[in-house]
């Protein structure tokens, strides 16, 4: 048996996402078709549990072709003023600014599993911000900065935005709370929920005073964040 969270859009309230650990079967092993076995047993403990209808698995496993491309490293942001694109985790890694060294910004031009992958976020010391097109960004709320690239890179593309408005549930099989602190499943539930809310706007999305503002009344990041520890972001 396995737990992992389930990542709902609160509609009401201070709490703008809800976080429910379900206890599932759980199927060992690296192929696509044993990640897919344990996402269809996720999802049929959750309706069984959380009395859900659907829930949209997002990761690169996911058994549902939105759920993919909803992925970090499928969801592309492309930059306005230079054109520029490149994935959602690229732009994630390439932000990061160490005690020795960062950001690098070169990592915005390689793949996804290589920008995850690169040496140097391992050897140059703890994190201390995060760097991105001129602003810095603290590690506090701890995955404010992963879920604001998140709703915007998801907001640029209309035709998947509609489709995840569509969910009340969400999951990432990969993602474990206890070794990981940004999930791809909570914020596209951020997504839902501020969209729903009426929160949604240009100046959420474009202002980091404005984001910070909402995402801290209440307890946004509460069920999400407190099982972390500091650790986890080095």
């Amino acid at each position: 048996m396995a737990l992992r969270p389930i990542f709902s859009p609160s509609l009401e309230g201070k709490l703008l996402v809800s976080t429910h650990h379900v206890d599932f079967q759980w199927y060992p092993g690296m192929a696509k078709s044993q990640s897919q076995k344990s996402i269809a047993s996720l999802h049929a403990a959750a309706q069984k549990q959380l009395f859900i209808d659907k829930v949209l698995e997002i990761s690169s496993k996911s058994p549902e072709e939105i759920g993919v491309n909803l992925s970090a490293f499928n969801l592309m942001i492309k930059t306005v003023k230079h054109e520029r694109e490149f994935s959602l985790e690229c732009a994630y890694q390439a932000s990061k600014v160490f005690e020795g060294g960062g950001p690098f910004l070169d990592l915005l031009k390689v793949r996804s599993i290589e920008a995850k992958r690169d040496p140097r976020l391992n050897q140059c010391g703890h994190l201390v911000k995060f760097h991105f097109y001129g602003t810095d960004w603290g590690l506090v709320p701890r995955t404010a900065f992963y879920d604001w690239l998140y709703i915007n890179a998801l907001h640029k593309h209309p035709e998947l935005a509609e489709q995840v408005l569509t969910y009340r549930a969400f999951s990432d099989i990969a993602f474990n709370p206890e070794r990981s602190i940004n999930c791809q499943a909570y914020a596209a539930a951020l997504y839902v929920s501020l969209h729903e809310r009426g929160l949604l706007s240009d100046n959420v999305l474009k202002d980091k005073a404005t984001y910070l503002s909402v995402i801290n009344t209440g307890e946004v990041n509460n069920a999400h964040e407190n099982t972390l520890t500091q650790d986890h972001l080095l």
